[in-house]
């Protein structure tokens, strides 16, 4: 899919008529392909693809900026689209919060490629199904597994922009997402093992990510221990050491951190539909947000994350940024608009979903940096604990405050070792609480995403990406079901 050879002059020319009637514009075209293969059962369900693509203009006019998207790409339908931009920010600069200028949209040249070893269209839809049969096939450990399957959702994405400003800006992302879901039930106790928690393996790579042999080998794991699960006891409530696995850090990051740091929330933008934050403007370089053990950043820089790029939506150059620096809070999550209405540093994260959405304050990849200990090393140091894994349910407040996590799977950790396997675990907290109680943070991480990360009105349902190591808590409340 490749999109960008005829269109690159159309849309140069086409910008080139707008030079004079506007302080600054944009042109943004984003196509897409999304295929989605699902085999339940060893029985194939689902083989589905759609195309979208589209122009969004964004112009700014007496310091206001305005947006209209089109599906219709000739001369006219943007030209048209052009006109309903200029009259929404001509209508809309008579109540503006701030007074923008071109100092938020600065020029960008340059590309982005996800690192793909194997192209997509070397892989056929048949050979995807063969292997998701097999999977849901090796799940077949017993009989008490009543459910089976193995979903790939596939999406090649082009994003093209074009401004007055000079900015010439190509980006071409390949994402596989995966998943893999047993169940078993029994005497009516159900439990499920999930590859990654429902969150997905999601990466920016390419077919590789197929491989028939680590895909059953999972497969039957995950079986094995959603049976393991029906005669396991329900985890204990009480307060005690935890221990957590990265797939499940991975939304312990993304609730808790990535959200209330974004600008918009803290301004209160969001409040109305995604909720707002407990951090205020004046935290930044004041509130210990956890131990000195937390380093946190954003980083888009990472190859195979899921929300890697070379720059954002309003043309800033992604970088790594430390957000919380040994457990002191320094950076917020805010593209240029939203610095510069708080006078605050942020990061490159004006992003939107599609061509049909204005670009936003939103998480990328954030990422909880490696700490010095071993996985081994920290369960031998806990006398008394639990390990959790791979996300069941959350909960949490409109503060991002307030939290309530339950897992699929658990270990009980006593005198240092691991012993019997709990079902239905579950801890609770407050944010800076928590992650002051942190008290050893692995050496090796673990990348994961999530697609559908929402927000924004009208909703904007766009990915994310989080590299987590294992994290020691200390004193945390846990319970069962």
């Amino acid at each position: 899919m490749n999109l960008t050879g005829s269109l690159n002059l159309n849309l140069h020319k086409t910008l080139s008529s707008f030079q004079d009637s506007v302080d600054w514009a944009q042109l943004r075209h984003v196509s897409e392909k999304t295929t989605y293969r699902t085999v339940r059962d060893e029985k194939p369900d689902r083989n589905h693809i759609s195309f979208d693509h589209g122009i969004m203009v964004e112009v700014l006019v007496n310091g206001h900026f305005g947006y209209a998207g089109t599906s219709d790409l000739s001369d006219s339908g943007v030209k048209r689209a052009f006109s309903k931009a200029v009259a929404m920010a001509k209508q809309a600069s008579s109540f503006k919060v701030h007074d923008f200028s071109v100092l938020q949209r600065p020029m960008a040249k340059g590309h982005y490629h996800s690192p793909v070893t194997r192209p997509m269209d070397s892989i056929s839809a048949k050979e995807i199904s063969d292997i998701f049969v097999d999977a849901t096939r090796a799940m077949k450990v017993s009989d008490k597994i009543v459910s089976r399957s193995a979903t790939a959702m596939i999406v090649e994405t082009e994003f093209f922009s074009v401004s007055t400003s000079g900015s010439d800006v190509h980006q071409k992302f390949s994402i596989v997402s995966t998943d893999f879901s047993a169940t078993a039930g029994a005497n009516g106790d159900t439990q499920t093992r999930s590859d990654s928690g429902g969150l997905a393996r999601c990466l920016q790579v390419g077919a590789e990510v197929f491989d028939r042999a680590s895909i059953l080998e999972r497969s039957k794991k995950l079986a094995e221990e959603s049976v393991e699960l029906l005669s396991a006891e329900n985890c204990p409530e009480t307060a005690m050491n935890l221990l957590i696995a990265p797939d499940q850090m991975t939304l312990q990051v993304h609730e808790s951190i990535g959200h209330p740091l974004e600008y918009d929330r803290i301004l209160g933008d969001e409040r109305n539909y995604a909720g707002w934050s407990f951090v205020k403007p004046d935290d930044f370089g004041k509130l210990r947000y956890g131990s000195n053990l937390m380093n946190v950043t954003f980083d888009p820089t990472i190859p195979d994350a899921l929300a890697s790029y070379a720059f954002d939506d309003s043309g800033n150059p992604a970088k790594k940024e430390f957000l919380i620096k040994d457990g002191l809070l320094v950076r917020g999550l805010g593209g240029l608009e939203s610095q510069a209405r708080l006078d605050l540093p942020g990061v490159a994260n004006t992003r939107s979903s599609s061509w049909n959405r204005a670009p936003i304050d939103r998480m990328a990849n954030i990422n909880l940096e490696p700490g010095t200990s071993k996985l081994s090393e920290m369960i031998a140091s806990t006398e008394r604990g639990v390990f959790m894994m791979a996300n069941k349910s959350w909960s949490i407040d409109d503060y991002r405050n307030k939290f309530q996590f339950g897992c699929e799977y658990a270990k009980l950790i006593e005198n240092g070792k691991l012993t019997k396997t709990l079902k239905n675990p579950n801890y609770r907290g407050t944010t800076v609480n928590f992650w002051n109680s942190l008290k050893a943070v692995s050496e090796n991480r673990e990348t994961y995403g999530s697609p559908y990360c929402g927000k924004g009105e009208p909703n904007q349902v766009i990915r994310v990406g989080h590299t987590t190591p294992y994290c020691l808590f200390s004193n945390i409340e846990v319970f069962g079901a």
